[in-house]
């Protein structure tokens, strides 16, 4: 009977102080299980000695499976690189920084052998998160579940097993902002939710910066929902019946009271309230409209400068990226 293989995809970007734990550390646990498996690395554009270390383990390590992007795509992108290129039964996407322990990998394989075909971990608490990213990650997914047509999962992580069939649904979702929680809690499956709590990292600090925090947040609003589109129309409602009591306010002022002096404050609150709308309806508007216009340029989601050396001998390319398999 063959061996069930194992796909293992852990993005990188400037984490050579962690790549050389990471890689010992799956080695220990995996050589407990009964597996075939492979590593893949994709490094997101990193800039220090990342790429030398990933391959210098490819050459001890034909387990080791190096895919090198053109330049610096995204967390979201190089975990999509991954899974795009993983050949595993199943495929287990983790962070290498060692806040998705290792240790975990048995638990998720034990549940794909019970029959789920999507495993998600979900984040207890970080021992080195602060008070305030606790609060406003807590509120973010209350705040996304509520707008959202599908179901988020709070304090979901990118650490997750998905079967073969869930990786192969995963490829047709091709669009570029991509909040791959969102999509895999989308797709169905038989999924199971395993909670954790998340070490702090070996090395190093974390290359997801605020910014690009932000960044992720407002792609799961917007790839989640199209709720703020309907805030234009809400907020229409309230201007209307704000009008209408405006309305009534002059009449009763003309012809009631006979005083109708002109009342600027009046005058400059509505300007800014209505201007203030409207403004911000064009914004939200805009917002979708830049991302249909993204969609419609129909670009590869990733441009890989050195792809997976197992490809290159089955002479593989693959829809959305540019493989140099030479």
């Amino acid at each position: 009977m063959n061996q069930k293989f194992i796909s293992i995809v852990v993005p990188v970007y400037n984490e050579s102080d962690n790549i050389r734990h990471f890689y010992e550390a799956v080695c220990t646990e995996m050589k407990k299980l009964p597996y075939v498996w492979e590593l893949i690395f994709v490094d997101d554009g990193s800039k220090d000695n990342s790429r030398e270390i990933l391959l210098d383990l490819e050459e001890k390590d034909s387990r080791v499976q190096p895919i090198f992007l053109a330049k610096n795509s995204g967390h979201q992108l190089a975990l999509t690189c991954g899974l795009d290129h993983a050949d595993g039964d199943a495929v287990i996407t983790m962070d290498g920084d060692m806040q998705h322990p290792p240790e975990l990998l048995h638990e998720l394989l034990a549940f794909w052998e019970e029959g789920y075909e999507v495993v998600q971990t979900i984040r207890e608490a970080t021992e080195d998160a602060t008070w305030l990213k606790k609060t406003t990650s807590a509120s973010y997914y209350k705040f996304l579940n509520i707008i959202s047509e599908v179901p988020v999962q709070p304090g979901g992580s990118d650490f997750r097993l998905m079967d073969r069939k869930a990786v192969m649904a995963f490829r047709r979702y091709r669009e570029h902002a991509r909040f791959i929680r969102g999509i895999v809690g989308s797709m169905g499956f038989r999924q199971k939710q395993y909670r954790f709590t998340a070490p702090p990292r070996f090395a190093g600090a974390s290359k997801f910066s605020p910014k690009k925090m932000l960044r992720l947040a407002i792609d799961g609003v917007f790839v989640c929902s199209t709720f703020p589109l309907r805030i234009g129309l809400y907020m229409g409602f309230v201007t209307m019946i704000a009008s209408l009591l405006i309305f009534i306010h002059v009449l009763f002022e003309t012809f009631v009271r006979a005083d109708t002096v002109a009342g600027w404050p009046t005058i400059m609150a509505c300007i800014l309230f209505f201007g203030g709308m409207q403004l911000m309806v064009l914004g939200i508007i805009g917002e979708y409209l830049g991302r249909t216009y993204e969609e419609a340029k129909r670009r590869p989601l990733y441009l890989i400068a050195r792809g997976k050396p197992s490809d290159a001998l089955k002479g593989i390319r693959r829809e959305g990226s540019l493989v140099d398999e030479t």
